[in-house]
């Protein structure tokens, strides 16, 4: 082979591909799809008739960052307490849309408690397990007829869990008389996008706008979700919910979501995520939220809060300061960008550098607004301070961590400070 043959590429120089144009669904405040930038979601973990400690949650990721957040709707008790909760966060003037999410019963439970389908942003119904057998199409239809009554949206959101059994084998059945029969795999995988599918049209039938439609279909495996949501994204511009279901716990979780979605991503499908983390012990359910949003800043969709790029260490790089440094400037940025999101607006473009020896400690420095090169092993104890590319002090002594939150924090001020920016303080 030619060495210097050009191989084709589909992925462009730089950047994602533009987005793939869906339907503009209103989401209480949140818009999702039609152009809109992706939106982050979340789910609470907490038995959803408690209320306090529901709403404990929600308003724990809301604080995180998440825009929407789903509640488990399975019993009378927690249907009659959504309209609680939502009081509660109203008085605490958070407004961020819940999402019922039923499965089995919901046409009774809404029935039972009306409050709930008006008091909900949203509802989210599994055409797997809606109903079963001549109850499939009443129980459905129910469900639908709130959404329609209340004005509400609903995702349609079939689940390889939960897969619509007789659609299933009517698709088995159908293959097996194909002259040349597509695999297990691909049949189990149009029966999970035709459940979406067929289930949107229906509401549709029964009056339900398609704008007011979400669809997702998820699987627990990469490759596969990418197959699922490239043939999905292919037949219909319903907006699309991206997930990877069960996806596990720790870097495990973290790892295999990001790379599912990072590729559907990429190419342009997907109009809100969820990262569906099992949460280590003592952990903070808000983390899937901050790993949803720094996937997407990575990807440079959208900003959330100041990034820290930061040196991996090696043998030059003996001290740990640097990875405490790191540690402590990520925390700090993040637990101000909640103020800073009012007060300074842009600071979440911010970018900041962390590094731990002279290699690349200046060069990636002066990438950064505000760098700091950190003597690696041997180097002379200073520490050079580098902003918008010009090296402005060097810190040297024991308060260099405070000293560099501090020239921070006065850069954001000088940066994006109302004042700076040109209006009133």
């Amino acid at each position: 082979m030619n060495s210097d043959a050009v191989l084709p590429c589909s992925v462009p120089d730089f950047g994602p591909l533009p987005r793939r144009l869906t339907r503009s669904v209103a989401i209480g405040g949140v818009q999702v799809g039609g152009g809109a930038p992706v939106v982050v979601q979340s789910m609470t973990n907490t038995d959803t008739a408690d209320v306090a400690s529901t709403t404990k949650q929600v308003a724990e990721l809301w604080r995180a960052g998440s825009e929407l957040v789903r509640v488990t709707v399975n019993t009378v008790e927690a249907a009659a307490a959504v309209p609680r909760i939502v009081d509660k966060l109203a008085m605490m003037g958070i407004e961020v849309p819940i999402i019922g999410d039923f499965h089995y019963n919901g046409h009774q439970l809404l029935s039972a408690e009306p409050a709930c389908a008006e008091a909900l942003g949203k509802y989210r119904i599994n055409p797997g397990n809606v109903g079963f057998g001549k109850k499939k199409d009443s129980q459905f239809a129910t469900l639908i007829e709130f959404a329609i009554k209340y004005a509400k949206p609903v995702r349609i959101g079939a689940n390889w869990g939960s897969l619509d059994q007789a659609l299933a084998a009517q698709l088995m059945d159908e293959n097996a008389n194909r002259v040349e029969p597509w695999d297990a795999g691909r049949v189990l995988r149009e029966a999970l996008i035709r459940s979406a599918l067929d289930s949107a049209a229906r509401a549709v039938e029964l009056g339900l706008p398609a704008e007011r439609i979400v669809l997702s279909a998820k699987v627990s495996g990469v490759q596969e979700l990418i197959a699922v949501y490239r043939e999905l994204a292919s037949r219909g511009d319903y907006a699309l919910h991206l997930g990877l279901t069960e996806a596990g716990i720790g870097s495990k979780g973290i790892v295999a979501s990001s790379a599912a979605l990072g590729v559907l991503l990429q190419e342009g499908i997907g109009d809100t995520i969820r990262i569906s983390l099992t949460p280590e012990p003592g952990q903070a359910r808000s983390n899937e939220v901050i790993v949803a949003q720094e996937l997407l800043q990575t990807m440079g969709l959208r900003a959330f809060t100041p990034m820290v790029t930061a040196c991996p260490g090696c043998g030059r790089t003996t001290s740990t300061f640097f990875q405490e440094l790191a540690q402590t400037v990520q925390e700090h940025v993040r637990a101000k960008m909640p103020e800073w999101k009012i007060t300074h607006p842009g600071a979440e473009n911010l970018t900041l550098a962390v590094m731990g020896c002279v290699v690349n400690g200046p060069g990636e420095s002066r990438h950064a607004n505000i760098g700091i090169s950190l003597p690696g092993t041997g180097e002379a104890p200073s520490a050079p301070v580098f902003e918008d590319g010009e090296k402005t002090v060097t810190l040297r002594g024991e308060n260099i961590a405070r000293e560099f939150v501090a020239l921070i924090d006065g850069y954001v001020e000088r940066r994006y400070g109302v004042t700076a920016a040109g209006g009133a303080a």
